[in-house]
């Protein structure tokens, strides 16, 4: 039976990444840099030039274009107005790094069991699991990341196929660039150099000129595009390259420990990650210490050294969610094998970090009327995920009492994806703002008044995408252009009415109506200005 489940292991693997995220996938409404990816998607395909990429019809260079070629593809294949079939792409890229994670993990020396449960650790992460619905360049950066680390470690570690496994470690290397410049490149590859160095020490006799065509192959496909750019069009690339400089500097700076909570990103993993970074206490409980040192430092020094870059964000730290998955592992691994005979505190240890899932599954019930207070149109949804979430409640509760850790681990598993499944639908229920008015509205206004539309400046990504093509700015980069039109409409921002009057306070100016994206009321602290456009007619 086990030899059985190990060849089914990748498959099951796939299976379960598919059904956390493929249910519902175009449920949750489109943020500001996912619209950025569909414009210039969009754009490609619109204007039919894939390398000089734009939004809004101005050039944008701040990102590399392969997911935004991906996602073209998609849009080609399901249109632009599928919301599903434009998330498709990052699915199945997160699908592929989980495999990647599971034969990295062999490759560690750990067995096929604890490679498949680090699998699942990953994908029921939650940086991972949101990332891997939210079609923007992070996941597949990181997950072309992994597949070169992958062949780089065999690269290392074996003898056989030296050439083979440095050209796909380049060629992934590459592709990783090519998605989001060398983000991972610092936030995956180094600390993973740093770690291996550490624990097992580099034995490049026969191997150092592998390890150069590794990075010049890397680096020529990663600055492939970037060099285009540089050639075709200097000066915006120049403005652009400058800008994002600056930005690393000064934008959304944190100190230095901002991260240092950086576990609770995993979600539902989140006190068993932290008690397997506790080296003390693991040292004498895992199997394999060196593959555990490992997966410990590699953590460890991708945490380190996003913290040394001022600007941070939380979910920067989508890297270290992957070596952190493989290093939580350890731990799983060890309840799944000394489980029954824990000794007391241990097992109340393990009780509260796994335990409390249990009661949040059966308190999920009870709390979700309280906090969605109208479920007028989603009583099906909350019968469904109130039943669900009982059940695995019960199970899990019931199986660690009964010492049986495997049936509450994959309980838990289960009730990620019931949650999935028939709570995500209940989004909805939170998400209703009774002055919500779509831009694509615009298109009747423009239609019945026979007018050009424009923005006065600083669009907004979301509004362009929801529109359905370019508004062109008003005011850019400190010149203006006003409209030839002698009568146009205008979208101004309620922050940006003094730059209304200085530009047309010669003109007639009447608003017509408010334009709104926000998915709740202004009463909401996630309420959002830059997702709100007054809309005027300005005649001269």
């Amino acid at each position: 039976m086990k030899e059985l489940l190990s060849h089914k292991y990748p498959l099951l693997l796939v299976l379960v990444s598919l059904v956390l995220l493929l249910p519902h996938l175009d449920v949750i409404y489109v943020n500001i840099m996912e619209a950025r990816n569909f414009i210039t998607a969009r754009e490609m395909v619109v204007n039919d030039n894939w390398l000089l990429t734009t939004i809004n019809s101005l050039p944008r260079y701040e990102k590399p274009p392969l997911p935004t070629w991906l996602t073209a593809l998609a849009g080609v294949l399901f249109g632009f107005d599928n919301l599903y079939g434009l998330r498709l792409p990052v699915v199945l890229i997160t699908a592929f790094l989980v495999l990647m994670a599971y034969q990295f993990s062999k490759k560690l020396g750990l067995s096929e069991k604890q490679s498949f449960h680090n699998g699942l650790l990953l994908i029921t992460s939650f940086y991972i699991f949101f990332g891997g619905r939210d079609n923007q360049w992070d996941m597949y950066t990181h997950s072309f990341m992994m597949a070169s680390l992958y062949f780089l470690w065999k690269l290392l570690q074996e003898d056989t196929a030296k050439a083979k496994n440095a050209l796909l470690s380049g060629l992934f290397f590459g592709l990783s660039f090519l998605s989001k410049g060398p983000i991972s490149l610092y936030a995956l590859f180094l600390p993973f150099l740093i770690a291996y160095g550490f624990t097992y020490g580099f034995k490049l006799k026969s191997r150092w000129h592998y390890g150069i065509l590794v990075v010049v192959l890397g680096i020529v496909l990663g600055l492939s595009w970037p060099l285009y750019v540089r050639f075709a069009d200097p000066q915006s690339f120049i403005e652009t390259t400058t800008r994002e400089a600056t930005r690393w500097a000064s934008y959304n700076t944190r100190p230095f420990f901002y991260y240092w909570s950086f576990f609770t990103q995993s979600g539902i993993w989140a006190i068993p990650s932290l008690i397997a970074l506790l080296y003390p206490y693991m040292k004498t409980r895992v199997t394999n210490l060196k593959a555990y040192r490992f997966t410990l430092f590699w953590t460890l020094a991708s945490v380190v050294l996003l913290s040394l870059i001022p600007e941070k964000k939380s979910r920067y730290l989508l890297p270290v969610l992957i070596p952190m998955a493989l290093n939580t592992g350890f731990y799983v691994e060890y309840l799944f094998e000394k489980f029954k005979t824990l000794a007391k505190n241990e097992k109340w240890l393990a009780y509260f970090a796994f335990g409390l899932l249990g009661i949040i599954a059966l308190a999920i019930p009870f709390i979700l009327p309280f906090v969605l207070k109208n479920l007028n149109g989603f009583w099906l949804w909350y019968v469904l995920v109130a039943i669900a979430s009982l059940i695995c409640g019960i199970i899990i509760i019931r199986s660690l009492l009964k010492n049986n850790f495997g049936r509450a681990f994959y309980s838990i598993i289960a009730f990620e994806i019931c949650i999935v499944t028939f709570g995500l639908p209940l989004i909805g229920a939170f998400l209703e703002n009774p002055d919500y008015y779509s831009p694509k509205e615009l298109h009747v206004v423009k239609a019945k008044e026979n007018i050009e539309i424009y923005d006065l400046q600083n669009y907004c990504p979301e509004m362009i995408w929801e529109y359905g093509e370019s508004i062109p700015l008003v005011a850019d980069n400190g010149k203006i252009r006003i409209p030839k039109e002698n009568r146009f409409g205008l979208l101004v921002n309620i922050d940006e009415k003094t730059k209304l009057m200085e530009v047309f306070g010669g003109y007639k100016i009447e608003k017509l109506l408010t334009v709104d994206m926000n998915p709740v009321p202004k009463s909401k602290k996630s309420y959002k200005k830059r997702l709100q456009r007054d809309f005027y007619i300005v005649s001269r």
